[in-house]
Formats: structure tokens, sequence, C-alpha cells
């Protein structure tokens, strides 16, 4: 058994733990299931393009990027149809420029066969390594404003406004209401750092749509699905047929100039995504290698081109490595396994569609208004750290920190630690910081707050 897992997932007996790699597997999809319900919703926007199908679109994209990525990367990184570019698809290539979704999906799977070509000539490396980092940077906070305006948009949170543009909605009734009552709920669950808060804040906040009516049609804004025959509330379900949106390409339009716009844009954010997701995640855990280059890159990014391709002949956006991720490293994922568990809970979700597809628009708002994007804020890694500098500091009570960090900078940078010799190490760093060294004072200053936790 354990050739196998260390054949198929890299996994190391000694060293990997199976029961951890499947509680970090299962973490990572709880932080990220959410794409289940935001999905559908924004695509919903678009005519022939049913919830239904676009849900098991969406479920199938994540099964076959996480198994690519698990199998043949052996790393611990999940896939689904990336948050960003599926407003992208809706709201500028179909609804702004015009054209169809037929069009759009186009788009994507000559992106994806781009993003493979680039990956295995090596020029997508060469790419990533001419690009300033500031640019890099200014990627992540720009998809996240995007998304949290539609986000608020579609909720009524803001509105058109022939003076300003746009103008605060009314949030005292309605959906907007609940959009409000859900981003509280979202955001108090996510700042507590409980596991999963964005789906179950999705989830309370759609059990309260049960209770919270629509003025304009008189009904509750949550409905639930409902069997025909019996009237009786349905929560499980064979999944529904890809069949209206499998392979439903448009290639009269493959040679324009719009095409090529199109697809650029979707391959410049999909790569700097995907760049920005591994390094970001791999570097807060401190499992990168030497100058922050991450082992196995090349197969981190042909996993998620393959994905892309398989992604948009299934009937859905982009497909690239979530960033909620970082939960399940977080968690002690280190290899394959951990995707694998996250492929097969998002197996298991697609028997549960009724539910992902009964949480109305309002509900999922407060998952758009939030970019846990590694670029915006990267913790810095202790292990590369102290081996850039063997010999700071020399203070005796230093050197015992720094040892300890030595021994313990896995536990104690993650954090999820609430051991004595960390609570110590807490302490004196805490009561000592103005007198260390001003870069071990620097590097202080530049942990996340679990680091110092």
């Amino acid at each position: 058994m354990l050739k196998f897992l260390e054949k198929a997932f890299g996994f190391k007996e000694g060293v990997n733990n199976v029961r951890t790699e499947i509680v970090a597997g299962i973490t990572t999809f709880l932080t990220m299931a959410y794409i289940l319900a935001v999905n559908p919703g924004i695509f919903s926007a678009l005519p022939g393009m049913p919830g239904g199908a676009v849900f098991t679109a969406t479920a199938l994209a994540a099964i076959v990027g996480t198994l690519i990525m698990a199998f043949y990367a052996k790393k611990p990184f999940a896939l689904a149809p990336g948050m960003g570019l599926n407003a992208f698809f809706v709201y500028t290539v179909c609804l702004g420029m015009g054209y169809s979704w037929q069009f759009a999906l186009t788009a994507v799977f000559i992106e994806g066969i781009i993003f493979i070509i680039l990956t295995l000539t090596k020029v997508r490396s060469w790419l990533l390594e001419a690009i300033p980092g500031t640019l890099k940077k200014a990627i992540g906070a720009g998809i996240g404003l995007f998304i949290a305006f539609i986000g608020l948009q579609n909720a009524g949170i803001v509105a058109d406004s022939p003076a300003t543009l746009v103008t605060l909605g009314d949030v005292t009734h309605g959906k907007a209401l609940l959009a409000v009552i859900g981003l509280a709920i979202t955001g108090g669950l996510v700042m507590m750092k409980v596991k999963g808060g964005i789906l179950l804040g999705i989830l309370i906040t759609a059990v309260i749509g049960l209770f919270v009516k629509d003025p304009a049609t008189g009904a509750a804004i949550t409905q639930l699905t409902r069997n025909p025959e019996t009237g009786h509330a349905v929560f499980i379900s064979l999944p529904h047929s890809i069949d209206p949106i499998f392979c439903k390409f448009e290639w009269s339009h493959v040679l324009s100039w719009d095409m090529v716009v199109v697809v650029f844009t979707f391959l410049f954010i999909d790569m700097f995504d995907t760049m920005g997701t591994i390094i970001g995640v791999c570097q807060g855990a401190g499992i990168d290698g030497e100058k922050g280059k991450v082992e196995g890159m090349d197969k981190m990014f042909l996993s998620d081109s393959i994905a892309t391709v398989a992604g948009a002949c299934f009937g859905t956006s982009t497909t690239t490595t979530y960033v909620e991720s970082a939960s399940g490293v977080g968690a002690g994922g280190r290899t394959g396994l951990t995707a694998f568990s996250t492929a097969v809970c998002f197996a298991l979700a697609l028997l549960f569609s009724p539910i992902f597809l009964a949480i109305p628009g309002a509900a999922t708002a407060p998952a758009n208004c939030r970019r846990d994007d590694d670029a915006l804020h990267r913790p810095h890694s202790l292990g590369r750290f102290l081996q850039e500098h063997p010999r700071l500091p020399h203070h005796r009570a230093h050197a015992l920190c720094l040892q300890h960090l030595r021994r313990h900078h896995d536990r104690c940078h993650l954090l999820r630690c609430n051991a004595r010799h960390c609570r110590q190490v807490q302490r004196h760093l805490t009561d000592n910081v103005g007198t260390c060294s001003p870069v071990y004072c620097e590097v202080y200053t530049n942990l996340s707050p679990c680091d110092k936790a």
C-alpha cells in the first residue's frame, strides 16, 4: 500500500502521514467548495447554459484538474474554474462584447492549448521571469476588485447612477439586505479562521433566505428544489447532464481580432494566477526550494493547462489552481494524496446539486467580495530565512530562539501549535523584538498573523 502511495502521489513513509494528507484534502475542499454555488449563479446570466449543467461541468473540471495534479505533479494543490475568469467570461466577453458563450468557450479551449505549448517549450518560464514583480502583484488586486464589484452589483448593494455611475442600493430589504447579512456572517467566520468559513457563510445565508421575502415576487429568496410529483424538498439527486454545453465550440470567429484579445486576456490572467498561487503557497509553507523556486513547477503548470482544456470541453470557464490550497498545505498536506482527497470530495458533491443550486445569488455575493490572494500578503518562510542568516544573532537568548525555530519552524510558522515551547518563543519575540538585530526585527514584522499567534 505504501509503495503504491509513494509511486502514485509522491508519499514518503516516515515523512508523510496518510491521515494528515486526507484531512488536508478535506480542508482544501471545504475552503473552495463555494465555487460549486457561485459558478452556476454567475453563468445563470447567460441563456442556454442551464444551472444544473454548469454545476456538473464545474465539479468535473475540478475533479479532472485536481486528479492530474495529484497523479502527475504529485502536489497538494486543487484546481477548479477560477473566480474572476468566470466573471470575465460572462460579463465582459458575452454580455459586454456581445459574443455567444460558445465563442467564449472556444477562446478558453484555445487558451488552454497555447498554455500547454508554452509549458512544454519552456517559454512560459521565460515569460514569468521577464514580467516585473510589481505587475504580478497588481494582477491579484485588480481581479479581486473586479469580482467584488460584480458580487455587490448582483446583490443590489451597489446600483447604477446617472450622476456618479454607481451608488448605494436599497439595502433595507430583499436580496441586498440578505447579502449584507451574509457578508457580515461570512466575514466574521473568515476572520475567526473557521475552516470552510466561506462555504459555511454561504449555507447560513441561504438558510436565512428561506425567511426573507423578495419584494418583487413576495416569495422567499431561497427556493428549495422540490420533487414535481410529491412536492417534497430534494437534497440528493443524480448529476445533471452536461449535454447542453459539452464541446459547444464556435469556430466562425476564431481568426477575428476580438478572439485574439479574449484569448490573450484569459492566458495572461491564468498564467499569473497559477504562478502566484503555487509560489505563494509553497513559500508560505516553507516547502519551496533555493531562491524561492518550486520543484516540479513545469508539471504543475502542465496540469493546470490540461485542466483548462478539459474544463472548456465540459462547458465552463478557465480552470486554475486555487489559492485556497494553502489551507490544506497549512493542515499538513504535502503530497498528491491531499489533492486526490479533494477530488474525491468534489465527486461526492455531485450528488448534492439540489442544495448548491438552491443557493441564491445574494448568498454567494460575500464569496465574491473576498479574495485571499497570496500576491497581497505572502508569509515569509522562516526556514529559508534561517538558511540565509545562519549566524544571526549572537545573543544567547536570541540564539536559543533561533535554535528552536530551526528545529520546529514548520509548526511555529504554520502556528497550529499551542505547545509550551512555541508560547515561549512567541513571548521572547514579543518582549525582545526591540533589542533584536535590525534584520531579525524586519523578518519578525513580516510574519503573518498566524506566525505570531
